[in-house]
């Protein structure tokens, strides 16, 4: 089952707080990127957070699944926890944080 773009779009307003946030089209579903880093994805209208020591000690009590089948376990977000804007801005920058810059795209010839 598809992400709804209705859930999308709320999950990524519920993360404004944590800076400039976005969802793309990925594999069916969409990845989500915090200030140009990937964070996480939206499948089957849930949210999957990358895992990082700062994003486990955030949300402690978050489950680790794969977000589909043959995905690395990332931290799974329940929908009550989507619902509190602060604290997912929270978790979204302390992942944030963790992640290395992304790499320079080459430039085509």
């Amino acid at each position: 089952m598809a992400s709804q773009q209705g859930t999308v779009d709320f999950i990524v307003g519920q993360m404004a707080g944590a800076g400039t946030v976005s969802a793309r089209p990925m594999f069916g579903e969409y990845g989500v990127y915090c200030e140009g880093k990937f964070i996480g994805v939206i499948c089957n209208d849930r949210l999957f957070v990358k895992p990082t020591a700062a994003g486990r000690a955030h949300g402690v009590d978050l489950p680790e699944k794969p977000a589909y089948e043959g995905a690395k376990p990332s931290l799974a977000v329940p929908e009550d926890r989507v619902e509190d804007a602060d604290w997912l801005a929270g978790l979204i920058r302390a992942t944030w944080g963790d992640l290395p810059a992304p790499r320079a795209k080459k430039k085509k010839a």
